[in-house]
């Protein structure tokens, strides 16, 4: 049976610098029956230690257990790493994880978190939904030692581990920004689950449970309310101050409240002045849907369409070519800047439409479905403030009042108020 390792503090030059020299390696333990390895035989200037891996390999016929070890390189003691020949802890981690899928190298094999995060980002893009800033929260947030993990083998503790890691705050910091750490682990952690339960749900090699990223549960109440939104006052020297090609898509995002990506992709046929709608084919969720415009909206995509080829591309720059990803950033930025507006960006046209939507008292299932949420959940979330904002004034309009006549003989004694 597999020998029980005692588990040494490796992961810095610090920490191992405390070890006592010896031929035995220190062991930590990584996933399963793997773990890794560090030696050194001798203190002093210059001296280098080394990392090895030992797998558990099972029982012989003698019933003698069986280990595969293997060396890795020079550990970063007195030289740093780089990579080739000399690694540090986080690099030894990853090449022990390697050397131990190398034994599973067929088709169909046990599947690692770094490989079933990439597979899912390749299917949100098969499926023409937009990954916009998740590929970059991942590589920021999961380790390479998380990442080269096998999912079969993920264990929740670890797991709620790196998590809290993520919102742990420096000491000594305000509220908000605790609020705003936590906000991002709970964005991380819904990218991380769902790449997973798509390997969970295609039955991948050796991912037979979801139970280990399934009980990691987000902080709560953490998400703040929407704050980047302009006035109409605001919006309308926005749009004066705009270049006029660039113009048009900032008026297409305030009459829809659609996306970014979604306006781009807009042909002339996708208006339809009969029914003053604008359809939406490819969106985030990968659903069609149709936007209903006002009035003023119609009469906009009426003018910018007429007389045009079906199949043209409805927003494009003033080359006559398609707005690209990113291309609507300078634009923004030179807009706001003539405008004299507060800071904000092309997203938070988006969130313009719907906060003046809903302070106009659109009701929030209308809004939600022009935007393509499927129910009020990310409406109330976000902007539910703002329908208090306006209770006081319905209140005021709609209560029943009872024409209450003041008695001035009625005088308060003083110290008779309840509580003194």
């Amino acid at each position: 049976m597999a020998r029980k390792v005692q588990s040494a503090v490796i992961d810095s030059r610090t920490a191992r610098d405390k070890l006592k020299p010896r031929a035995k390696p220190y062991y930590v333990a990584l996933v399963g029956k793997l773990h890794l390895g560090y030696r050194r035989r001798r203190k002093g200037k210059g001296a280098q230690g080394s990392w090895l891996t030992r797998q558990y390999l099972g029982m012989d016929g003698d019933g003698v257990g069986r280990y595969r070890e293997e060396y890795i390189g020079l550990a970063d003691d007195s030289l740093d790493a780089d990579g080739d020949e000399i690694f540090n802890y986080d690099q030894a981690c990853v090449i022990a994880m390697e050397r131990r899928r190398d034994t599973n190298k067929q088709p169909g094999g046990p599947l690692t978190v770094a490989v079933a995060l990439e597979r899912y980002f390749d299917y949100l893009k098969n499926e023409g939904r937009a990954a916009r800033d998740a590929p970059g929260r991942i590589a920021k947030h999961v380790p390479a030692t998380l990442g080269a993990t096998l999912v079969s083998e993920l264990d929740t503790d670890v797991l709620r581990k790196w998590f809290a890691g993520i919102a742990t705050p420096p000491p000594d910091v305000d509220d908000e920004t605790v609020r705003r750490r936590r906000s991002t682990a709970n964005r991380v952690l819904t990218i991380f689950r769902a790449a997973l339960n798509l390997a969970f749900n295609e039955g991948k090699s050796g991912v037979n449970s979801n139970k280990a990223w399934r009980l990691v549960k987000p902080f709560k109440n953490v998400d703040a309310e929407r704050t980047d939104i302009l006035t109409v006052a605001q919006a309308q020297r926005l749009i004066n101050a705009a270049e006029p090609d660039f113009r048009r898509l900032l008026q297409a995002a305030l009459s829809t409240g659609a996306r970014y990506s979604e306006l781009t992709r807009l042909r002339v046929k996708h208006f339809n002045p009969d029914s003053g709608t604008l359809a939406i084919l490819r969106s985030k969720s990968a659903k069609a849907r149709d936007v209903f415009l006002t009035g003023e909206g119609a009469a906009f995509f009426e003018r910018i369409t007429a007389g045009r080829d079906g199949n043209e591309l409805m927003l494009r720059k003033v080359d006559n070519t398609g707005w690209g990803d990113g291309d609507q950033t300078d634009p923004m930025e030179d807009a706001v800047k003539r405008a004299k507006i507060p800071r904000i960006t092309f997203h938070g046209m988006r969130h313009t439409y719907c906060s003046l939507a809903i302070m106009a008292k659109t009701p929030p299932l209308v809004v939600a479905k022009n935007l393509g949420h499927k129910d009020t959940r990310m409406i109330e979330k976000h902007y539910g403030h703002l329908t208090d904002t306006h209770r006081k004034d319905e209140i005021q309009k709609g209560a029943p009042t009872f024409g209450f006549v003041a008695d001035e003989k009625v005088v308060a004694l003083a110290g008779s108020r309840r509580g003194k």
